[in-house]
């Protein structure tokens, strides 16, 4: 596929995303209109995001932190726009990684409510996280957000903020194969031990109600969610939002840009050895133990996972419940001010 093909393919799937997340819209368009080349999409965002970073800076100096902290933040935005499903340049992939999370941490401590990193014993290595309290709640209910293929947790403040508004706290994750953790983990299927590893991490705490925990799975991590919920039983809610039944069913229809994706945070050689791995990413002969209530969100629109893979998910689960959406796309980023608010309030109907 021509370089300028990719351009055009990543704009038409992904422009709904990032503006729904915090992307300036006059910044991908602007982006768009001047790259022509694939090669060229990692370089031009982190031409756009040093612009930010340099307002954060100017910002800070002058103690004016609120500003800096939303400059910061679009500023990692547009590295992790820059490094999504590019994978052009290893090194500046890696780099505009380490961008996203290094400059996005600076914004934590003046966020509203603030957020605060945190990192959880995980198989030698760490599970990262953002915690985020809402203001005024001594023991809020946690929800735990878990990113898809290549999305981030510094990808998911205006997620957070759904539930925050309803008195939840959030702890969004890179999980293994994810973003902070894609070079010390390839994607797993198993994630019951990733969510017991947190759960136990955050043990200790005494401003979080662990007897009250849900999670939130985005796309890929829509699959990951009722895997964990199969035995992980702490889990008292789940939502899948715009997840497959079985990734490997889908293979065959989707885009290069996201073939790569799995190539890369399988750790495969090629994209054969990436499918085999596919077939591991199921929900077939799991959702029967998910015994707690499972909120199933998908787009009728969706060009990644068919509506028929969520009607599955939502048959063989006994607890589950269906929102389809007719007009939504993939994770129903055109209609956001649609699904947030409704699986927000689902959720905390969940979790009391």
């Amino acid at each position: 596929m021509a370089g300028e093909n990719k351009v055009q393919l990543a704009a038409s799937h992904w422009r709904p995303r990032f503006v729904a997340n915090g992307i300036d819209m006059n910044d991908f368009d602007g982006v768009l209109a001047a790259t022509s080349e694939w090669k060229d999409w990692g370089p031009a965002w982190l031409r756009v995001g040093d612009v930010h970073r340099n307002l954060a800076e100017e910002a800070a100096r002058a103690r004016r932190m609120l500003t800096a902290a939303e400059a910061w933040q679009r500023a990692a935005w547009c590295y992790h726009l820059g490094k999504f499903l590019w994978f052009e340049d290893r090194a500046l992939h890696d780099k505009l990684r380490e961008l996203t999370i290094a400059t996005y941490r600076k914004a934590l401590p003046h966020l509203d409510p603030p957020g605060e990193r945190i990192e959880l014993p995980f198989e030698g290595a760490i599970i990262p996280g953002i915690l985020r309290r809402p203001r005024g709640g001594s023991r809020p209910p946690l929800v735990l957000l878990v990113p898809g293929l290549d999305s981030s947790k510094e990808e998911l403040y205006t997620i957070e903020n759904d539930f925050l508004r309803r008195g939840m706290a959030t702890l969004s994750i890179d999980g293994p194969g994810q973003s902070e953790n894609a070079p010390r983990f390839p994607i797993r299927p198993g994630w019951a031990p990733v969510v017991a590893q947190i759960l136990d991490g955050l043990r200790g705490r005494k401003d979080v109600d662990l007897d009250r925990v849900g999670l939130m799975g985005i796309s890929m991590g829509g699959i990951y969610g009722p895997r964990a919920a199969a035995e992980e039983k702490r889990l008292r809610a789940v939502i899948a939002l715009a997840g497959p039944y079985d990734l490997s069913e889908c293979w065959a229809a989707l885009n290069p840009l996201t073939k790569g994706g799995y190539v890369f945070y399988t750790k495969s050689r090629d994209e054969a050895e990436a499918f085999e791995k596919s077939k591991a990413l199921t929900l077939r002969g799991v959702l029967d133990k998910v015994t707690c209530p499972l909120l199933v969100i998908h787009g009728a629109r969706d060009r990644l996972f068919p509506p028929e893979q969520a009607e599955r998910i939502a048959r063989e689960a006994p607890k589950a419940t269906l929102l389809m959406y007719p007009d939504g796309n993939h994770v129903c980023n055109n209609i956001a001010y649609k699904y947030r608010p409704a699986m927000a309030d689902w959720m905390r109907d969940q979790l009391g």
